[in-house]
């Protein structure tokens, strides 16, 4: 049987939080040690300082987490703040991993992190999952999960989400002990004999006409039918009537994201700014050949896809409870619907009552999971659902 704790502080210092967390646990757990603990913390924290507390005040076994663009738990959202889940489970098998250098080489570090797995060659457990945090702002997360997904050779499920920093976009840390990095992923793998369930959709749909990307290079995106990507977006605010100003352009991109349509899905993209070539830095890769629309969402819609997520993430759990789930969405859903965020959280507390949750926004969202379309998202719901 799975035992978890969740906690949230606001606390005014690193330290205090790290102790308010600790104590919370070891309340929860009665004194019993984590299997593994997971650490959201807003960028105003001195992370080693709180990891250093935690880690004093109620010993994991193991520790893992990132910075993060917004935190919350069953209770409520709230930014500037930190929380923590904490599992154990003799039935399980937890083990973590860190891969540095994401820059200079995606399949080393893949390498690097599912050398830390202890499944890849064990018979003694039927399901292996995965939760993947990474240093977003290094760049390639997309390329990143595709090389973790070869290395395990798609025999894991994977849920996560990129490191944020109180939408800065300046400096993203994973977290791997006490220790915090930058261009780096860590890895928490979950081997058990239930179900792990993880669910992931999100509420667009395309608004505009298809769009062909003629050039990109990695999260720059060029030029839209062999035009300068800038004039594609000034076009559609002119038909839509909505405003569209280059030098503030962030309320436009965040109502307005790109949708890379495969197999029938589309997989988000948020543009951040303009450059003074015309092309769009978005949040994330955008492939060249590809086609792609502007998209639109409601607060209602991304509530329903966050609904929607949840209730597949406990399907797959078969005949086993929901316990405790880790949910991660966009830093920019949370800007686009503002108060209107707390619709998306309500709804899984809906759906998982009475297991609670516990997450963060995040500059991007990761999801590798049967029948459901996976790798590096923006703008989208992803849940992972640890049974009872």
């Amino acid at each position: 049987m799975t035992t978890s704790a969740i906690a949230h502080t606001n606390a005014a210092t690193a330290s205090e939080a790290g102790r308010e967390l600790a104590a919370a646990v070891t309340e929860a757990l009665a004194g019993a040690q984590a299997d593994a603990l997971i650490v959201f913390a807003s960028s105003r924290y001195d992370y080693p300082a709180l990891l250093e507390a935690i880690a004093a005040g109620c010993s994991p076994a193991l520790m893992v987490g990132c910075s993060s663009a917004g935190e919350f738990t069953s209770e409520s959202p709230q930014v500037s703040s930190a929380c923590v889940v904490a599992l154990k489970n003799p039935e399980m098998k937890f083990s973590g991993g860190l891969a540095e250098g994401l820059q200079d080489d995606r399949k080393r570090a893949a390498a690097d992190l599912v050398a830390s797995f202890q499944g890849l060659d064990s018979p003694d457990y039927l399901y292996r999952s995965a939760m993947i945090l990474i240093d977003a702002l290094a760049g390639f997360s997309d390329s990143l999960v595709e090389e973790i997904t070869l290395a395990t050779g798609g025999m894991y499920q994977f849920f996560g989400g990129g490191a944020g920093d109180d939408a800065r976009f300046q400096k993203t840390h994973v977290f791997f002990g006490t220790k915090a990095y930058t261009n780096a992923a860590v890895a928490l793998e979950i081997l058990s004999n239930k179900p792990v369930g993880v669910g992931v959709r999100h509420g667009w749909e395309p608004a505009g006409m298809p769009m062909r990307v003629t050039d990109a290079e990695g999260n720059r995106l060029i030029s839209l039918n062999a035009a300068p990507a800038v004039e594609a977006f000034a076009n559609y605010a002119a038909e839509t009537g909505q405003i569209f100003d280059p030098k503030e352009p962030l309320a436009f991109f965040l109502a307005n994201v790109l949708g890379i349509h495969s197999s029938g899905t589309y997989r988000l993209r948020v543009p951040l700014g303009i450059n003074d070539d015309g092309s769009i830095t978005c949040a994330a890769d955008v492939p060249v050949g590809s086609t792609v629309y502007l998209m639109r969402a409601t607060e209602v819609s991304s509530a329903k896809a966050a609904q929607i997520a949840t209730e597949a993430a406990i399907a797959q759990l078969e005949d086993h409870r929901p316990k405790v789930a880790i949910f991660f969405d966009c830093v920019a859903t949370r800007l686009r619907t503002g108060q209107n965020f707390g619709l998306e959280l309500q709804a899984l507390h809906n759906s998982l009552t009475p297991a609670s949750f516990a997450g963060c926004n995040t500059y991007g969202q990761i999801a590798r999971a049967e029948g459901q379309f996976g790798g590096f998202h923006n703008c989208t719901a992803v849940i992972g659902v640890i049974p009872d």
